[in-house]
């Protein structure tokens, strides 16, 4: 790993991605004027919900920084425009165009992105409004709040676009992994500050239970199961060459947790305004949510579980199309054995796929609801950082890795051709 360093390029890539973790970090201790910051952390100690909000701002949301909304509305508009893509043809022409279509899509993604963050601005002051923590605005105060936040939720959108331009790894997830290891000095202190006879043994076992999680998120993350493809070769000696096509058993990394977090949070984030509502059946609706949607409760595990197992199935489907790569197969005279090629061999994949995503769509599941099942099954209050966030940072350094290697190895071999 030292080596990457003796690459100019390697070394630029590198230094920017880490320039523009110190912006992020910087930005997420700038508070947005005229907030009490102190009232927004002590309503954050007793409020599981924004605590997970704050999560992925990186810090954020306890600062009520300019960042406080953090990746939360580009990441629901691109879950809008993936469920579009499949719904509407013509998006989904779209993106078959390759790049330009793609480009397309992020565009208006990025379009969307701007009311989506005006909304959820305004939701924000709405419900910190009506929970006593922040004070009421006028028009132009609020006008002021409303733009500066979402000012900071595109310029995070910007500087992770950037990050994966010009940096190293995708920005997005980079942004979000430095917004979880950012909390972890605080949680260390504070798990040795409660350590005591009475926990050491319950602690004992957490500890050992998270080496236990990291192992098997690698262990998930670089399982792979490689289909045999044989191509035969005219000439002068008839011969067959074997290949392999690797499908993982984690395809989508953390996409369907990041995305399913974005969901769970909704009915939390509503019932706040359905509750204030005159309308009896509304309020009704709004008490049930705030009930049964908090972290610690059953209904809401059982639905976030579901969410991320439904959108590995379906970012799978998204990422590897089985009819594609059978015709790219054919194309190329090759053949799995014992498998017609052409649709046989695309329902043959999609059978495969589809058998190894259960038990990956399983796995990430049983993570996402982990502080739910530790405090169930342990006692454990609560976790900084739970399966979720050990997910993304173990993945996160994964695939980072995965690509400084690819390019120091890419290098080593330009400077060994010149």
């Amino acid at each position: 790993m030292l080596n990457v360093f003796k690459f100019p390029d390697l070394r630029r890539k590198i230094f920017f991605t880490f320039l523009i973790i110190v912006m992020f970090r910087l930005f997420a201790h700038i508070p947005v004027p005229g907030v009490n910051v102190d009232a927004i952390r002590g309503f954050l100690q007793n409020n599981a919900f924004f605590g997970l909000f704050d999560l992925f701002s990186g810090g954020g949301f306890q600062n009520f920084s300019i960042v406080t909304l953090g990746m939360a509305p580009y990441i629901n508009v691109s879950i809008i425009m993936q469920l579009l893509t499949v719904m509407i043809p013509s998006l989904e022409e779209l993106s078959k165009e390759g790049e330009y279509g793609r480009e397309k899509i992020n565009m208006y993604t990025r379009l969307l992105t701007v009311p989506m963050a005006l909304l959820q601005s305004y939701g924000i002051y709405f419900l910190l409004n009506r929970q006593g923590v922040l004070a009421s605005l006028n028009v132009f105060d609020l006008v002021i709040f409303i733009l500066t936040l979402t000012a900071g939720a595109l310029m995070l959108v910007w500087l992770g676009e950037l990050v994966t331009e010009y940096g190293i790894g995708n920005g997005i997830s980079v942004l979000i992994f430095v917004s979880i290891i950012g909390r972890l000095p605080t949680a260390a202190l504070s798990f040795f500050a409660t350590l005591n006879a009475d926990t050491v043994f319950n602690s004992l076992i957490f500890i050992a239970l998270a080496l236990v999680v990291i192992a098997a998120v690698v262990i998930v993350n670089e399982g792979t199961r490689n289909i045999t493809i044989e191509y035969g070769r005219r000439g002068i000696r008839s011969e067959k060459i074997v290949n392999y096509l690797p499908i993982k058993v984690n395809q989508v990394s953390v996409v369907p947790i990041i995305f399913a977090v974005a969901i769970v949070m909704l009915p939390a984030m509503i019932s706040g305004p359905l509750q204030t509502t005159s309308n009896e059946v509304a309020k009704n609706i709004g008490f049930y949510l705030a009930k049964n949607f908090q972290e610690s409760s059953a209904l809401y595990n059982v639905f976030y579980f579901l969410l991320v197992v439904g959108f590995t199935f379906f970012y799978t489907s998204v990422q590897f199309n089985s009819d594609k790569i059978a015709e790219d197969i054919k194309k190329r005279g090759g053949f799995v054995p014992g498998i017609r090629p052409g649709t046989a061999t695309a329902t043959y994949l999609r059978r495969i796929v589809n058998r190894i995503t259960s038990s990956g769509a399983l796995f990430l599941g049983t993570i996402a609801i982990l502080p739910f099942l530790i405090q169930s099954f342990v006692g454990t209050a609560s976790l900084t950082v739970g399966g979720t966030g050990l997910l993304i940072v173990v993945s996160v350094v994964l695939e980072t890795i995965r690509q400084i290697e690819s390019h120091s190895v890419s290098r080593s071999y330009e400077s060994f051709l010149r």
